[in-house]
């Protein structure tokens, strides 16, 4: 889908696996170890933290499912410490515990802060016990809820991908293959198919979900920033640079960087990120010191690799680097059978989005959808259905709510694909090379219902050229909804 130049998302920890995991934060050693080898002797596997800087650098190691940890401590208290961890989406179940003469504190973070429990010192062993038996259970209840999530991705849901069909269940048996491992991933598919969600849905079922997602469409980035977007760069190595600044592969470090129509990129700087992969090291401009990353690459294109290759838009060597396992997805035309899944996962983002109440669109509608060509792919399905939700507001989505002639557009896509692939393109001698490139140009935005993107790929020339073209053509820039 559609990516600002830079994002950056953080996703949810790992799952949580048999036996319990217990993390134990005290900064007295004594009560920590005392704690620890209770606890191990009940059959919990057990780690310990002076404190809750501590505690936060061992969870990224030790994912744990419950947190026993003291409100009083060093450097960072049991209070911040949870406050900290209260961003995760599932954080450890925490079981705070307070010396008398601090209950109120401790209330105030199980309120404030969605402790489980928390507990007198000194630790009454039976009472622990039991409460780490609840906290246990209510862990086991959340792994077994993110199981079932798993288990619908083979019912046609994976993360936001939504289909059913055999195409997408193909997608999705690619995406859990290649997830855990580490290798560099080459997403490949039309504009609007979904290569964003794909490579979210890799990072998500990754052992680097907990790390950052960060996304770079380098087709949005000025040829003059691409570097220093994705490098970084000191305090004055150029015009403008007033303080330092870190660059994607940094941001991205124990994550996973999306480079989102790398062919768009500039070569020179293809080469240099070239290195940067191969060497794991990264200088930002005008830096001296090199860097060590731990990035894992997903790169995208809407461009067929091989032409891209051959026209030098990306480079042979950076290719084999990144094309370690390629996913290639399927156009909306040829899933035409996941339209009701996706009309229904839409309009639920949609009504939630507007604070409308509708339902589902009507049969009409449905054959409508099923007859159009969608060139513009899931992301003009989505532009169509917005529209379609704001008019009619509740119920359901009828032929009068769809943009004004889809309709009949969608009843003569068709008819014109035909003759736009079948009927040639016939010019009087005496036509000059510019005026025959006028006409194909234009025969192929009429096949694509001036969808420029596609028509760029059918022409086999970047979008910049085509606007350049037709500018030097005068023809208009406007384009209609779902256009891109």
């Amino acid at each position: 889908m559609g990516l600002s130049p830079v994002t950056i998302s953080v996703m949810d920890p790992t799952p949580v696996t048999s036996p319990v995991r217990v993390l134990i934060a005290d900064d007295e050693d004594s009560q920590r170890l005392g704690l620890a080898a209770m606890i191990t002797a009940w059959g919990y596997a057990t780690q310990t933290a002076g404190d809750g800087q501590d505690a936060l650098e061992k969870l990224a190691t030790f994912p744990a499912d419950v947190l026993v940890t003291d409100l009083m401590m060093p450097r960072m208290d049991g209070s911040e410490l949870l406050r900290r961890l209260s961003t995760l989406d599932r954080p450890p179940l925490a079981i705070v515990l307070t010396a008398f003469g601090n209950i109120e504190p401790a209330v105030a973070t199980i309120h404030d802060l969605g402790a489980f429990w928390f507990m007198e010192k000194p630790v009454q062993p039976a009472a622990l016990r039991i409460l780490l038996e609840r906290a246990a259970s209510q862990s086991r209840l959340a792994a077994e809820a993110e199981r079932l999530q798993r288990q619908l991705s083979y019912q046609g849901v994976l993360g936001d991908l939504v289909g059913s069909s055999e195409p997408m269940q193909q997608i999705y048996s690619w995406v859990r293959q290649v997830a855990p491992s580490r290798a560099a991933v080459f997403i490949t598919g039309e504009s609007g198919t979904g290569k964003e969600l794909v490579a979210r849905a890799i990072h998500s079922l990754s052992p680097r979900k907990s790390g950052p997602f960060v996304a770079v469409n380098c087709a949005a980035l000025p040829e003059t920033l691409m570097e220093s977007e994705l490098f970084g760069h000191e305090k004055g190595a150029f015009t403008g640079a007033v303080e330092r600044r870190a660059g994607c592969l940094e941001l991205a470090h124990n994550g996973t960087l999306l480079l989102d129509e790398i062919g768009d990129m500039p070569v020179g700087t293809q080469a240099k990120l070239l290195r940067v992969l191969e060497d794991s090291r990264v200088r930002r401009l005008g830096g001296k010191a090199e860097i060590v990353v731990d990035v894992r690459v997903i790169a995208a294109t809407n461009k067929v690799l091989s032409e891209a290759i051959k026209k030098g838009q990306l480079r042979e060597d950076l290719y084999y680097r990144l094309n370690v396992f390629n996913i290639d997805l399927p156009p909306l035309r040829d899933r035409k059978g996941d339209l009701p899944a996706l009309c229904e996962a839409i309009i639920g983002n949609l009504n939630q989005k507007h604070g409308c109440r509708v339902a589902q669109v009507d049969d009409p509608v449905m054959e409508v959808l099923r007859r159009h060509d969608w060139p513009g792919n899931v992301r003009e399905l989505r532009n169509v259905l917005e529209r379609g939700v704001i008019v009619a507001g509740e119920g359901v989505i009828m032929l009068e709510h769809l943009p004004p002639g889809f309709e009949s557009a969608a009843t003569g896509t068709a008819k014109t694909a035909q003759a736009s692939t079948l009927g040639a393109l016939q010019l009087p001698v005496g036509t000059t090379v510019d005026e025959a490139e006028k006409a194909l140009i234009n025969l192929t935005l009429e096949h694509t219902r001036n969808n420029k993107t596609r028509a760029a790929e059918i022409l086999g020339i970047s979008l910049k050229t085509l606007h350049n073209k037709l500018k030097e053509y005068g023809a208009g820039e406007a384009e209609p909804a779902g256009a891109t």
